[in-house]
C-alpha cells in the first residue's frame, strides 16, 4: 500500500474529517487533502505527527513510515535480545507475584509467551495441541477440543474474546464458527462478565484485568500483553490456593 491509500485507511478506520486530523497534526486540511491524493510528498516529522495523531500503535507507525519512503522510528527486537531483559525479569515478576492465581503473557497475535503455574488449572483436559508455548490461547479458549466444553457462559465469554480480534482476520472467522448463540439468561457481575468454568477442583468464577507497557518504544514490548485472573469468589480463590500448594 502507498501513502496516500494507507493514510486514508488510517484516517477512516478512526472515523476522523480530514479537517479533524489536520488540526490534530498541526497542518492544514489543504495540504493533507494533497497528501491523501497523492499531489503532495510528506517530511518525515510530519508522518510521524500524523501517526502520533491517528494513535497508531508502534508497528503501525513504522509501516506508515515506510511506505512514504523514511525507516522506521521504533525498534523491532526479538523478547530474548539483551536489551528487553529488564522487561522479561519484570515480567517473570509479575508472573510469579500473582500466584496462586492464573496470568499469562501473549503477543499480538494471541500467542502463548509464558504463564504462571495456576495457568494449568484451566487448560487441564485440553488437546495437548492446542496448549503450551507458540499456541494461541484465544484457539486454546473457543476452539471444542480446548476450554469451551468447561466454560459454562462460553456465548457471553467468547464475545469478550473475538472482541480483541480484527474481523477481517482468519483466526476471527475460525473462531466466531464455534461460538453459539448468547444466552439471555447469563449473569454477570454487574461491571464485568466473568470467566465461568468448570475444573477438577470445582467450578471457578474469574474475572480478568490486561496489563500492558504503556512507555514501551520497542515494538514487541510494545504488543504483548499481560492477562491475570482475579477469583470472584473465596471458592474460587480457596480452589486456586490448593492447585497451587499441590
Amino acid at each position: 500500500m502507498d501513502f496516500p491509500a494507507a493514510l486514508r485507511q488510517h484516517r477512516s478506520r478512526r472515523r476522523l474529517s480530514q479537517l479533524e486530523l489536520a488540526v490534530r497534526a498541526g497542518t492544514t486540511q489543504r495540504h493533507l487533502s494533497f497528501l491523501e491524493s497523492g499531489r503532495s510528498a510528506p517530511g518525515r516529522n510530519l508522518v510521524v505527527r500524523l501517526a502520533e495523531s491517528l494513535e497508531l500503535p508502534l508497528r503501525d507507525c513504522n509501516e506508515l513510515l515506510l511506505t512514504a519512503g523514511y525507516a522506521p522510528v521504533s525498534p523491532e527486537r526479538g523478547l530474548e535480545d539483551p536489551d528487553l531483559a529488564p522487561a522479561r525479569d519484570a515480567l517473570g515478576h509479575i508472573l510469579d507475584s500473582h500466584l496462586p492465581y492464573p496470568a499469562l503473557i501473549v503477543d499480538r497475535a494471541g500467542d502463548l509467551i509464558a504463564a504462571n503455574g495456576a495457568f494449568g488449572l484451566l487448560t487441564e483436559g485440553a488437546d495437548p495441541g492446542l496448549t503450551g508455548l507458540g499456541k494461541n490461547v484465544y484457539r486454546l479458549a473457543l476452539h471444542p477440543d480446548g476450554l469451551a466444553p468447561r466454560i459454562g457462559n462460553l456465548a457471553e465469554w467468547a464475545r469478550h474474546i473475538l472482541h480483541r480480534l480484527d474481523r477481517d482476520s482468519a483466526l476471527y472467522a475460525e473462531l466466531s464458527s464455534y461460538v453459539p448463540p448468547p444466552d439471555q439468561g447469563s449473569a454477570t457481575l454487574g461491571f464485568a462478565v466473568p470467566l465461568e468454568l468448570r475444573t477438577s477442583r470445582g467450578d471457578l468464577r474469574l474475572m480478568t484485568t490486561v496489563t500492558t507497557f504503556a512507555t514501551a518504544v520497542d515494538v514487541t514490548l510494545s504488543e504483548l500483553k499481560l492477562e491475570a485472573f482475579l477469583p470472584v469468589d473465596s471458592l474460587t480463590a480457596e480452589a486456586l490456593r490448593q492447585f497451587t500448594a499441590g
